[in-house]
């Protein structure tokens, strides 16, 4: 079966079963690697990516719930490392073995689309579906702030 998707502002064709995880689509048809497996289940937040700004777990979220609707991968945010929270994630040394990153980034990024101001609370609710190995949270915490404060400067 085909479906139409629009993933990273490009519209694409992939030839999938209706359910198959958007992770694989993204990952085997598309050939963007950016979005991790991790768990299979939805509960570490490695594979997050964006369906129509809000964001989703890839591994469990069915090829057909993305038809015709706009699907953001990290592969979107920037292709040199610019984004603001790319930027800040450098800047605070957020990565240690970096397997969670794309997926935190990405939660991170939706919460900032919404909210340009979060609050701690905020940023601990916006990022409690992502787990990091490593333990990173407060740098996590301290380069989303910095990057809310660089976007509401822009």
């Amino acid at each position: 079966m085909t479906t139409k998707l629009n993933v990273n502002g490009r519209a694409v064709s992939v030839k999938a079963e209706p359910d198959t995880p958007l992770l694989w689509v993204i990952r085997d048809e598309l050939g963007m690697t950016g979005t991790k497996f991790g768990c299979g289940a939805a509960l570490c937040g490695a594979c997050t990516v964006h369906i129509d700004g809000v964001a989703v777990r890839s591994c469990q979220t069915p090829v057909s719930a993305a038809a015709g609707k706009k699907v953001a991968t990290i592969e979107s945010l920037s292709r040199n490392n610019t984004h603001p929270l790319q930027v800040a994630w450098i800047k605070h040394d957020v990565p240690q073995c970096g397997y969670c990153q794309s997926g935190q980034l990405m939660s991170a990024a939706a919460l900032l689309r919404t909210n340009k101001n979060p609050s701690d609370s905020d940023i601990d609710a916006a990022m409690s579906g992502n787990i990091c190995r490593c333990g990173t949270y407060p740098r996590i915490k301290a380069a989303i702030k910095d990057a809310a404060s660089t976007m509401r400067q822009a």
